[in-house]
């Protein structure tokens, strides 16, 4: 707090409510996530105006660009005030960021009782999003990858089932498609033999046009919706803790701010009594 004032004449001119531990450990929290925020942006601006990755973000609803550049600068704002608020011990800045937490805070909870809730309409959207990344799948090489990545990953193909790739113009079963790739799907559907080092790339060739017992045989013939809803419900404690990872700074963070908040008003007003009695020292 700027423009300190002592204690009157006799008492002890150091004492202080202000905390050095809180008021520093605060500033250093907020340090850390506003590094974090200014990495957040500079990946955000990256993705943004030098991949140029359209067609990958055709699929989805939100640019993950764009969001990681908002949500950083929010970041930036709020730890930005934390930092300041604490050395400065500034009331105003600090209760912003208080606040600001709070609501933050409010929103995610919400959201993921909403989501709970609302989890068939989540569902409803999350296979309209791999279904548009299918039909985008060959536009974008960064997504290619990530799908790829994922039907490894989660042993699975397509959203539904793997005949959902034939909404690919490349995978498409019309007989008007010119297309090599014709019935087939990604080689990242295969099942993997047990002495295969390189992926065989053509080893999903015509695996539309197989029964599903037979496809079964040679090709993962889940979709990714059933293998990610199986794989939330055996993880819910490892998501669970990283929902708590992410609310426990949030909470530290409110904590301490209030903690300093109410020593610099309990400093303010051991100022204003010792100032008036060195103005008045018979009342």
């Amino acid at each position: 707090m700027e423009g300190r004032r002592r204690g009157a004449p006799g008492s002890d001119e150091d004492f202080s409510f202000v905390s050095p531990v809180v008021k520093y450990l605060l500033f250093f929290f907020n340090f850390i996530f506003w590094v974090i925020s200014l990495v957040m942006v500079a990946i955000g601006v990256y993705a943004r105006v030098v991949k140029h990755a359209e067609a990958a973000l055709a699929c989805l609803s939100v640019d993950p660009a764009m969001m990681l550049m908002v949500v950083g600068i929010l970041m930036f704002i709020i730890t930005f005030c934390g930092c300041v608020g604490s050395l400065r011990e500034n009331i105003c800045l600090l209760q912003t960021f208080c606040i600001s937490l709070t609501v933050i805070f409010i929103i995610q909870l919400a959201a993921g009782i909403l989501g709970f809730i609302f989890s068939d309409k989540a569902r409803h959207k999350v296979t309209e999003m791999i279904n548009n990344a299918i039909v985008h799948y060959r536009d974008d090489a960064d997504l290619e990858n990530l799908i790829n990545f994922g039907q490894t990953e989660f042993g699975c193909c397509g959203g539904v089932t793997y005949t959902d790739w034939s909404q690919n113009i490349y995978f498409n079963c019309s007989q008007s498609n010119p297309s090599r790739e014709r019935c087939s799907v990604p080689f990242s559907c295969c099942i993997p033999s047990r002495n295969q080092v390189v992926p065989n790339t053509m080893c999903g060739q015509g695996m539309q046009d197989m029964e599903y017992n037979e496809a079964g045989n040679h090709i993962h013939t889940n979709g990714c919706i059933d293998r990610m809803v199986d794989w939330i419900h055996n993880n819910l404690f490892i998501l669970g803790g990283i929902a708590l990872g992410l609310a426990i700074p949030q909470l530290v963070g409110m904590l301490l701010s209030q903690i300093l908040i109410n020593q610099i008003n309990d400093q303010i007003k051991l100022q204003n009594y010792n100032l008036k009695h060195r103005s008045d020292p018979w009342s």
